[in-house]
């Protein structure tokens, strides 16, 4: 095995990613080492790009939440070398070095054998923030969401979570209402059936409760969306939480959860546990595919040239996903 592997390394707080040559000495302890061929580029990946202390603990650190290769070297018996395998969430780019690495370690109770019917690369145009939706869809199930019950609004549809949202929601027959801010024609296009700008979403009346409109949502703006949303969804709706671009606080009386019966549901896709997390990579690969999977596809870039994707992110220009190779 190679002795030394290219990583793209954060040294400090407001630094930027520099490529560097690791010695495998180096890796961190775990069970399994693998070879990663695929990444992909998350916003919490670009803020682990600067160090940003609410992500990264210690220095030097590499990013890079989703991983997807072959394994090198298994000391646990569900593993062989050889074996195509992803790794998401759990511990990956935080208590950890991540992905944007050519070789990792990882324990094995983070690993996955890559489903049936997925390719490597098509597995990182999923990664985390499709499985993060998927996370969002089997909650509005859960919670008796049918596609007759009424539209799902999905915001930020044409991010990473929103646009395999709306994709995945339009296949298994719910009517989706899409609300971007960029290329209201990429929803339609992935089933929506309707779009809606930023601003239309927000509701300003002052009354407590709004006009009853969603039958659930896939919400991943957080702040004044989420707030309108909650306040405009119908009798027992469901709304799933994820993401706080829009800001973190919740200024909310509580009459849509006591008078409409509403559920907000938090999704975190750090901590699935291990069974629910290969359960929707298997839908993901199989019944909740996407059609077409290039048509996620922002752009694709080697692994020395993520550093101008993060700058895309912080600027929001990205639209679907940035797909690293890795190796």
């Amino acid at each position: 095995m190679a002795e030394k592997f290219r990583a793209q390394v954060v040294r400090g707080t407001e630094q930027k990613l520099e490529l560097e040559t690791l010695l495998y000495e180096k890796l961190p302890p775990g069970e399994v080492t693998i070879r990663v061929r695929y990444s992909g580029l998350n916003y919490k990946d670009a803020l682990a790009s600067r160090g940003h202390p609410g992500v990264v603990k210690t220095f030097p650190h590499v990013p890079g939440i989703d991983a997807a290769g072959e394994i090198l070297e298994s000391n646990d018996p569900k593993f062989t070398a050889g074996q195509q395998v992803i790794v998401t969430g759990f511990g990956l780019a935080a208590t950890q070095w991540g992905a944007y690495a050519e070789i990792i370690r990882v324990p094995a109770v983070w690993v996955i054998a890559l489903p049936t019917g997925l390719t490597l690369r098509q597995a990182m145009l999923i990664g985390t923030a499709g499985m993060t939706a998927a996370q969002s869809i089997a909650a509005l199930q859960h919670a008796g969401i049918t596609p007759d019950r009424g539209e799902i609004v999905v915001t930020g549809a044409n991010g990473g979570v929103g646009s395999f949202a709306v994709a995945v929601l339009a296949k298994l027959g719910y009517a989706v209402v899409a609300v971007t801010g960029k290329n209201p024609e990429t929803a339609l296009k992935r089933g929506a059936k309707r779009t809606m700008s930023r601003a239309e979403i927000i509701d300003k009346s002052p009354a407590p409760l709004g006009k009853s409109l969603w039958a659930g949502a896939v919400e991943s703006v957080g702040g004044e969306t989420l707030v309108s949303i909650l306040r405009t969804t119908q009798q027992y709706g469901c709304v799933t939480a994820c993401g706080l671009v829009g800001g973190v606080e919740l200024p909310l009386s509580v009459y849509p959860f006591i008078l409409r019966g509403v559920s907000l549901v938090g999704i975190d896709s750090v901590h699935v546990p291990i069974e629910e997390r290969q359960r929707l990579w298997t839908l993901l690969a199989g019944a909740w595919s996407p059609p077409d999977f290039d048509s996620f596809v922002d752009c694709e870039v080697e692994l020395a040239d993520v550093e101008p994707q993060v700058e895309r992110i912080f600027r929001g220009e990205t639209m679907g996903r940035v797909v690293v190779r890795v190796d």
